[in-house]
C-alpha cells in the first residue's frame, strides 16, 4: 500500500513537472546593446562624433576666451560705446557657442535613441523565432529581476542570431 502511494505521488509529480517552455528565460538587453556587432560600431561612432564635436566647441571656446582677455586689456583704451559693442558681440559668441553644445549634445542623443530602437525592432523578430524554436513562452529583460538561474539566460545566443542579421546600423 505505502509503495503504491509513494508511486503514485512520484507519478503526479512526473505528469505536472513544469515544460519547458513555462519557465522564463531572460536576456540582459544592456548587454546586447554593448556588445553585439551592430551596437558597438554604434556607439562607437557615436562616442567618435561627440569626442569630435566636443574638441571643436573647445577650440571655439579658447578662440572666444582669447577675444575676452584682449577686450580687458583694451577697456580702458576703448570708448565706453566701442567697449560695449565688443562685450556684446562676444556675448553672442558666447550664446552661440552654447547653442552649438546643445544642438550637439541632442543630436547625440537622438540617434542614441535611434539606434537603440532600430537594434530593438531588429531583435525582436529574433526572439520570436527563437522561442518558437525552443518552444518558450517568455523572455524578460534581466534588469527586471530579482534573481535567476544562469542557465535560463539566453542572451549570447540572440547575440550570435543577432550578429548574422544585423551587422551595423545606419545613424546618419
Amino acid at each position: 500500500m505505502r509503495t503504491i502511494f509513494l508511486s503514485s505521488i512520484i507519478l503526479l509529480f512526473m505528469v505536472f513537472e513544469p515544460v519547458k517552455s513555462d519557465i522564463p528565460y531572460y536576456i540582459d538587453f544592456k548587454y546586447i546593446l554593448n556588445n553585439s556587432k551592430a551596437g558597438k560600431k554604434a556607439q562607437d561612432f557615436l562616442k567618435k562624433k561627440l569626442e569630435t564635436g566636443i574638441k571643436n566647441l573647445k577650440k571655439s571656446e579658447n578662440k572666444i576666451q582669447e577675444q575676452e582677455k584682449k577686450i580687458i586689456q583694451q577697456k580702458k583704451v576703448l570708448s565706453p560705446e566701442e567697449y560695449k559693442k565688443k562685450v556684446t558681440e562676444l556675448r553672442k559668441k558666447v550664446s552661440s557657442l552654447q547653442q552649438e553644445r546643445s544642438k550637439l549634445l541632442d543630436g547625440v542623443a537622438n540617434q542614441r535613441a535611434k539606434a537603440r530602437n532600430e537594434l530593438l525592432q531588429a531583435l525582436n523578430p529574433i526572439i520570436k523565432d527563437y522561442m518558437n524554436e525552443k518552444k518558450i513562452r517568455m523572455v524578460i529583460d534581466k534588469k527586471s529581476l530579482l534573481l535567476a538561474d544562469e542557465n535560463l539566460d539566453i542572451t549570447k545566443e540572440i547575440i550570435e542570431r543577432l550578429n548574422q542579421k544585423l551587422s551595423s546600423i545606419k545613424l546618419n
